[in-house]
């Protein structure tokens, strides 16, 4: 698979976001999981841009600011005029006591904590923080930050939606991008339901969406990512290896949605990886390249914190797949067989 550009849409004007097919995701920049050294971070946006990478997504969340500060670095020896660059809003960071700091997963993070607020002066403040820290005003894309229930329950969801809708958070984001200080606008969730419903309610043009339209996940095939074609909105897919597994195979201790998986999901994952070995393939490039395969999903964006790991990358995303191995997880019951694949999309089936 080439590293190509696709193009995201404004729905107000219909004019073109461009997003290379592989992206770069910016969570491993703030510290995720481990420390990184500022030399080393930049080292690994050097190595994403030569590589012929020019989408790049960050976010507040991410290391509480540490990401978007390490990324604004690297904006300023990019060429401003060919990179995309999307953050996300609605997670304000505030000045806090070291007992109030919430670092989630990240270490060795500032003295912040993160308060929701999806209100208009809520996702302005936001905004307004996010150009302080990337040291541009260049946002193309902003996304809602974890609007949805996850783990916080659906009254959380509802009340984000209110503040949304009925607080002016929507009418902030539309004004920014009416006055043309950002391109397009959506929402950045684990959820394919929550993006649905905002479909509903308003004109959104993409959303980043992690782990749900996966080779173990296809359940957005019924309803949303149809409404997507149907809507011209375009689906940013992170999270492809499902948070883990099906970039380390079910080994001991592999992660599926943030958590250890389980049993049935380990043995799906040996059938896959069966397969893909059949056609001396790896189930890491298959799991990349698949989402690919739906005419809505314009980029996948899997993290990197060091310039090897995004070369292993760009190297798994231009590996050549077999149509025959597309075919086996269909005939094998693996992947639903109305799941477009990437092969079946350049002959156009």
């Amino acid at each position: 698979m080439k590293l190509a550009t696709k193009n995201l849409l404004n729905q107000r004007t219909q004019s073109p976001v461009a997003l290379t097919q592989l992206g770069f995701g910016a969570a491993p920049l703030g510290n995720l999981y481990r420390k990184l050294e500022d030399r080393d971070a930049q080292a690994t946006l050097d190595a994403a841009w030569a590589s012929g990478i020019r989408y790049f997504d960050t976010a507040p969340q991410y290391g509480l600011g540490r990401s978007e500060l390490r990324m604004s670095d690297a904006l300023r020896r990019f060429d401003s005029d060919a990179r995309t660059l999307s953050t996300k809003v609605g997670r304000v960071l505030k000045d806090c006591a070291p007992s109030e700091v919430t670092p989630e997963a990240f270490v060795d993070v500032p003295q912040k904590r993160i308060v929701f607020d999806f209100t208009y002066d809520g996702i302005l403040r936001s905004y307004e923080d996010s150009i302080a820290r990337l040291g541009t005003d260049q946002i193309d894309m902003l996304f809602l930050h974890d609007i949805d229930a996850g783990t916080h329950g659906q009254s959380f969801e509802d009340n984000n939606l209110h503040q949304l809708f009925s607080q002016g958070g929507y009418r902030a984001l539309s004004e920014l991008r009416d006055a043309g200080k950002i391109s397009a606008i959506g929402a950045g969730v684990n959820t394919w339901q929550i993006c649905e419903r905002l479909l509903g309610e308003a004109d959104f043009d993409g959303f980043l969406l992690a782990g749900r339209y996966t080779l173990l996940e296809q359940d957005p095939l019924d309803s949303f990512l149809p409404l997507c074609v149907k809507r011209d909105v375009g689906i940013i897919l992170g999270g492809p290896y499902n948070s883990g597994i099906l970039a380390t195979g079910a080994v001991d201790g592999a992660r599926y949605d943030y958590a250890p998986a389980p049993e049935n999901i380990l043995q799906r994952v040996r059938e896959l990886s069966d397969v893909c070995a059949a056609h001396d393939t790896p189930l890491i490039a298959a799991a990349l390249q698949f989402p690919l395969g739906h005419t809505a999903v314009q980029t996948v964006i899997p993290g990197a914190s060091t310039p090897e790991e995004v070369r292993q990358n760009v190297a798994i995303f231009e590996t050549s797949i077999p149509a025959g191995l597309w075919s086996d997880l269909k005939s094998e019951g693996l992947i639903r067989p109305d799941a477009p694949t990437p092969l079946a999309a350049d002959q156009g089936a």
